[in-house]
């Protein structure tokens, strides 16, 4: 059988008979993968404890017919011993890696940008140098831009006028100018706005100095956005500690 060797982040494992997993994760150029690591729930196993969720690796794998089979994997980062300790960053983990799973709904696709940012968005809450919760809303939000949901959160999202604007509108793509707004849009406060600006451009000076209150009313128009365009919610984002 063809083997193959790629980098990837575990996302998620599940049971498969007395011993065995099923690991799926995303890798940097083969997309989302779902294969077996075989005896790897046995104490004696040699690489059980590296393919657990947040686990940066190096694997090896050789291609069946419906799914991958690990043959070798070497640690390049053990991210979900650090992430454990902490309630915030572990949930708003989980909900990264359930979000990365839902945007790549199609196994085998090269998702090189969406790798790379979960990479980074996971280094960033080891790191400990941001608010969990910023860091989830800035991974979700730049999720949907590189899916092509990009949200506007300072032109009018319909006819591109200057902001700032006082309409939001998750279905219409964001802010809307007075002229394009249609009914049921909020209005969110301008500070909070900015925020969502600034986490989708990586402005972290801004989103570091923002409000509370701000944060949470951001978080709520994040989530919405993730809701409206993944068609339902992520599971992981109720269990996040907002603080």
């Amino acid at each position: 059988m063809p083997t193959y060797r790629d980098e990837a982040i575990i996302l998620r494992t599940q049971r498969l008979g007395e011993a065995d997993r099923i690991i799926t994760m995303l890798s940097r150029s083969h997309g989302r993968v779902r294969a077996v690591a075989k005896g790897v729930r046995r104490t004696g196993s040699r690489f059980g404890a590296r393919l657990e969720p947040f686990s940066h690796v190096d694997i090896q794998l050789y291609e069946g017919r419906s799914l991958d089979t690990v043959t070798q994997v070497e640690s390049l980062a053990a991210q979900g011993a650090v992430l454990a300790e902490d309630y915030p960053r572990w949930t708003s983990g989980t909900a990264m890696l359930e979000a990365t799973e839902r945007l790549t709904p199609v196994e085998r696709e090269p998702a090189v940008q969406q790798y790379l940012l979960l990479v980074g968005g996971l280094r960033t809450m080891v790191s400990g140098t941001h608010d969990p919760s910023l860091i989830l809303d800035a991974f979700l939000l730049r999720s949907l831009a590189i899916a092509g949901w990009s949200p506007s959160f300072s032109e009018c999202a319909q006819c591109g006028a200057s902001g700032p604007h006082r309409a939001f509108s998750i279905h219409g793509g964001g802010a809307l100018c007075d002229a394009c707004r249609t009914p049921g849009c909020a209005s969110p406060a301008e500070p909070t706005l900015v925020l969502l600006g600034s986490l989708l451009s990586g402005d972290w000076a801004v989103a570091d100095a923002s409000d509370p209150r701000h944060r949470r009313e951001a978080s709520g128009l994040a989530a919405a956005l993730v809701t409206w365009h993944l068609e339902r919610g992520l599971r992981s984002l109720p269990l996040v500690d907002r603080g």
